[in-house]
């Protein structure tokens, strides 16, 4: 990865991680937890929620290593489930939010790949619109795998029914293990996923 693609990459990286973030935060007060607008996360200015290791150590490293892919994080925005209006589905939707944000980006750029070759833009303006769509496309499949502290183990767990508490439980406390095996082994099954998501949006091959 050159060092300008890589630049690129962190820049649309970190601000869709924001994103994410921020969606999270407006979906739980519109369900009635003001927790992070009175935290002054509701914001996309990038400095309030970057994580020094997760948004700019990492990816960094990533780069310096010549990695293939970039991934990092930024701080979760701050949120209390007991004070949602609807716990269990208010629950699922600040989940959801996030990922569905990354979802929506990665549409509305990838429509603006497919419908505008006519338009003769410059090659970097599709360059840049194509990592918008990969990453945004990332973050919300990866978001989705049901291992904490991921969103698809919060909408998941919102919905199994009290009698898998413990197995919950457990989960939980082995979170880090179990993300960091699927990271290491699993993780390269999502790629037909983005790749396909990515050729269905845009019409180009990945």
């Amino acid at each position: 990865m050159q060092a300008t693609d890589a630049v690129f990459y962190i820049i649309i990286l970190v601000m869709s991680i924001v994103i994410h973030e921020v969606s999270h935060g407006f979906m739980a007060e519109y369900f009635g937890d003001k927790t992070a607008r009175f935290a002054g996360r509701l914001t996309l200015n990038p400095l309030v929620h970057l994580d020094f290791f997760g948004s700019i150590l990492l990816p960094a490293l990533l780069v310096l290593s010549h990695s293939p892919f970039l991934f990092g994080w930024a701080k979760p925005v701050p949120y209390n489930p007991e004070n949602l209006s609807n716990k269990k589905w208010g629950t699922i939707a600040v989940a959801g939010a996030g990922v569905l944000a990354n979802f929506f980006i990665a549409i509305l750029f990838g429509i603006i790949i497919r419908f505008t070759p006519s338009l003769a833009l410059p090659i970097g303006f599709y360059f840049i619109t194509s990592i918008i769509v990969i990453v945004n496309l990332a973050l919300g499949i990866f978001n989705l795998v049901p291992i904490p502290p991921l969103d698809g183990s919060k909408i998941l767990f919102s919905l199994l029914p009290y009698s898998f508490l413990k197995i919950i439980v457990l989960i939980e406390q082995y979170s880090l293990i179990l993300l960091l095996l699927f990271i290491v082994f699993f993780s390269n099954y999502l790629f037909p996923i983005l790749s396909y998501l990515f050729t269905l949006i845009t019409g180009l091959a990945f």
